[in-house]
């Protein structure tokens, strides 16, 4: 028998005993979303009895874990950003390096729980008697609003180097874009040129050290990275609690076709529900920083071509 093939079978076989020992420990906790692609989710919450900070785990098992692999995750919760998000997956994946080889995903939700426990007991910890009203909750999405767990798999080629941003990895300048004000909510498009997931990660720490951006109620974002020796994209977005933003973002990026980009668009929410037009002010956000850096055309003219992708402004040919 070949070696990688006894090796794949033996990851299968843990990952098929690790999924059913979690879900006999989280019950009706654990969700599967596709087991054929090995999507699941977990709801991890600080107190089972009496919650108070709950976030969804979202996790694809690539085939080679555990063996020489991590987990694809992604961390859904829209009270979590900035500074307190990047010190938990930080954690996850100082966990995962720790315990390289071996089933995680017991240690990494307990890890979560933990977390969640010192947050909600900490006086940073979100007032729960204040609860802020989102455009999540009291508003029935139909089906194409629902969350696109498909998205999460595009982090597969990328999550690992995302956490990891050395320090010698130059930060990209950073543009920021024109504000979008509709009942009382403001969005705002940051943009950067990247070519590495670590940039990625190191223009989105600069962004959440500014107060205002780490504020926002969401920060979402999408990039997309040309691959030359590959001929393909490395891609990933975040809603960061806007259900399906994040997806939207990415899918306007391919649409114009426009390559070695971050761009993140920063809500803060006014109190008054916006329904679908939210999703409106925050394509429009990055399209009009995309066109102000010169990523592409006017929008009219980046439909009629396709969207063809330009070069930045300031790297065009005199």
């Amino acid at each position: 028998m070949d070696t990688s093939e006894g090796r794949d079978g033996a990851d299968l076989r843990a990952q098929m005993e690790e999924v059913e020992a979690l879900s006999s420990i989280y019950a009706e906790e654990w969700c599967v979303i596709d087991e054929a692609a090995r999507v699941f989710c977990i709801r991890v919450s600080d107190d089972s009895q009496r919650p108070r900070l709950t976030l969804c785990l979202q996790i694809i098992l690539p085939p080679d874990y555990p063996s020489s692999a991590p987990p694809v995750y992604q961390i859904n919760a829209g009270w979590l950003r900035g500074a307190d998000r990047i010190t938990l997956s930080n954690s996850l994946e100082e966990l995962y390096v720790e315990n390289a080889g071996e089933s995680i995903l017991y240690l990494w939700v307990e890890k979560i729980r933990e977390f969640l426990a010192e947050k909600s007991q900490s006086a940073d910890g979100p007032e729960m008697s204040k609860t802020v009203t989102t455009e999540e909750e009291g508003h029935d999405y139909d089906e194409d609003n629902l969350p696109d767990y498909s998205m999460l798999k595009l982090a597969n080629q990328s999550a690992q180097l995302l956490s990891s941003a050395s320090d010698d990895e130059e930060l990209p300048l950073i543009k920021h874009g024109e504000t979008i004000t509709d009942r009382r909510s403001t969005f705002q498009p940051h943009l950067a040129a990247v070519v590495t997931p670590k940039q990625v990660q190191r223009v989105l720490n600069h962004l959440y050290e500014n107060k205002k951006i780490a504020s926002a109620t969401h920060n979402i974002y999408a990039y997309r990275i040309y691959c030359e020796d590959k001929n393909s994209f490395l891609q990933d977005c975040e809603d960061d609690g806007e259900t399906a933003a994040g997806g939207r973002l990415l899918h306007l990026l391919q649409i114009l076709d426009v390559r070695n980009v971050l761009v993140v668009v920063s809500r803060w929410y006014g109190g008054i529900l916006l329904g679908p037009d939210r999703f409106k002010h925050i394509n429009n956000c990055a399209r009009n920083i995309l066109i102000q850096e010169g990523y592409t055309d006017t929008s009219e003219e980046a439909s009629k071509a396709g969207g063809k992708n330009k070069r930045p402004k300031g790297k065009k040919a005199k």
